[in-house]
C-alpha cells in the first residue's frame, strides 16, 4: 500500500435559529441538527441525529445503554473526510456514475453529484434512505437515486464507475458480502474509494483484496482539532486488469 497523504479539516456546527426539523420514527421523535461544510467549492448543508468525531464520543455513543438513535442518521468523521476526499477529484467524477453502499446521512454522494456525477445512494434502512433524500434534496441534488438495498441479498447487476463507502468496514463477517459488490458492480476500469477511521476489523479485508492482486493507495484526513480529532484513511483500490 502506497503511503498516505496528508489533509486536515476542522468543523464547525450550526445553531439553529428556526425550529429544528424532527426524524420521526416508530421508536421515538428524534431532532435533527444541521451540519454545513465547505466540500470542494460547494457549501453542503447536511441534517443529521448527531455529530460523533472523536474517538471519546464514539465510545460514549455506542455504550449508552439507553442509546435510541439509528446510528445511520449521525455524522461520522469518516462520511466527513470520504467527502472531501471526492472533491479533490472533479475530474476522475464527473460525468461518471457512482454506487454509495451503507449511504447514512449521504453526504459522500451529495459531494460527487455536486461534481456532476450520477449517484446512487443505497442503505438496508428505509429510515436512512429517507435521511438521504431529505438531504440530497436540501442540497437541490437532482443526480441522486435513492435505494433500499441489503448487502446480504444484493440484487443489482448495474455496472459503476466507482463504489464509495464511509466506515462500512467494521463487520468482518459483512466482508465477503462487500467482496462480491465489487467484483460484480465495478465497471471497466473502476476504482473502489472507502473511508475508514483505521479500525482493526478492516485491515483483513484490504490486506485480501492486495492478496487477490488488487492494488490499493491510501490518503490520511484529521478530523477535527487538538486532541480530539480523529484520523481517518481513504482507500482506493483498484482492481486486477
Amino acid at each position: 500500500m502506497t503511503p498516505a497523504a496528508l489533509f486536515s479539516i476542522s468543523i464547525s456546527m450550526t445553531s439553529p435559529a428556526a425550529p429544528r426539523p424532527v426524524l420521526a420514527t416508530s421508536i421515538g421523535d428524534f431532532p435533527l441538527s444541521e451540519c454545513r461544510l465547505q466540500v470542494g467549492g460547494a457549501t453542503l448543508s447536511v441534517l443529521h441525529t448527531d455529530a460523533v468525531f472523536s474517538l471519546e464520543e464514539e465510545t460514549q455513543f455506542l455504550n449508552d445503554p439507553d442509546r435510541r438513535v439509528p446510528y445511520g442518521a449521525v455524522m461520522w468523521p469518516a462520511a466527513i473526510a470520504l467527502a472531501h476526499e471526492i472533491a479533490t477529484r472533479p475530474a476522475e467524477f464527473r460525468g461518471k456514475t457512482v454506487l454509495e453502499l451503507g449511504a447514512g446521512t449521504g453526504l459522500p454522494g451529495i459531494a460527487a453529484a455536486t461534481l456532476g456525477a450520477s449517484v446512487v445512494q443505497t442503505d438496508r434502512s428505509e429510515l436512512i434512505t429517507h435521511v438521504c433524500r431529505l438531504n440530497g434534496e436540501r442540497n437541490r441534488m437532482t443526480g441522486i437515486e435513492y435505494r433500499i438495498a441489503d448487502w446480504t441479498a444484493w440484487t443489482d447487476e448495474t455496472r459503476y464507475d466507482w463504489i464509495v463507502g464511509s466506515d462500512i468496514l467494521y463487520a468482518d463477517t459483512l466482508h465477503d458480502q462487500l467482496r462480491r459488490i465489487f467484483t460484480g458492480n465495478l465497471g471497466r476500469g473502476g476504482r473502489v474509494l472507502l473511508s475508514d477511521p483505521y479500525r482493526p476489523p478492516s485491515l483483513p479485508l484490504l490486506e485480501g483484496l492486495e492478496a487477490s492482486g488488487w492494488r490499493a493507495r491510501h490518503s490520511r484526513w484529521t478530523i477535527g482539532e487538538g486532541a480530539a480529532a480523529r484520523a481517518v484513511a481513504v482507500y482506493e483500490l483498484t482492481p486486477p486488469a
